[in-house]
């Protein structure tokens, strides 16, 4: 698949991403929690593929994307039995303090993944200019011969 191909399918998924946050607002608390499994289900078989893709690639990516692909997965680990210990609390202003943080913690996953988005671009584009250059001195070295 084309780099600017994985790029398309990232857009893709942010959009999904968007109606189903939109979608959200209307729903009743059993639909939320049912969506709110389903999405972590879903993020946890994302994670354990990009852990084997990375593994996979191990050599030829990056060591420093196997250190972050790590930490997210801890970080992911942790906010996911943060989230399961404040979903049991029924106090009020426990309840809305959760709700507080649980938007801080959306909006800055949010902002991590225009990030990530932005850090993509710039390695697709390192990518094409990397095999123009191979190509180019492959060319070159052809000629030569």
């Amino acid at each position: 698949m084309a780099l600017s191909d994985q790029l398309h399918r990232l857009a893709d998924r942010a959009d999904q991403a968007e109606r189903q946050a939109a979608a959200a607002m209307d729903k009743a608390m059993a639909d939320l929690e049912q969506d709110l499994k389903q999405s972590r289900e879903d993020a946890q078989q994302d994670a354990e593929q990009l852990r084997q893709a990375a593994e996979a690639a191990r050599g030829k990516i990056s060591d420093s994307w196997n250190d972050i692909q790590k930490s997210w997965n801890e970080h992911s680990a942790q906010l996911q039995k943060s989230l399961e210990t404040k979903i049991a609390e029924v106090d009020l202003a426990r309840a809305q303090r959760h709700a507080d943080n649980a938007e801080a913690d959306a909006l800055y996953a949010i902002d991590f993944a225009y990030s990530a988005i932005a850090e993509a671009e710039y390695a697709v584009i390192n990518a094409q200019l990397a095999r123009k250059t191979a190509d180019e001195l492959a060319a070159g070295t052809s000629a030569r011969a």
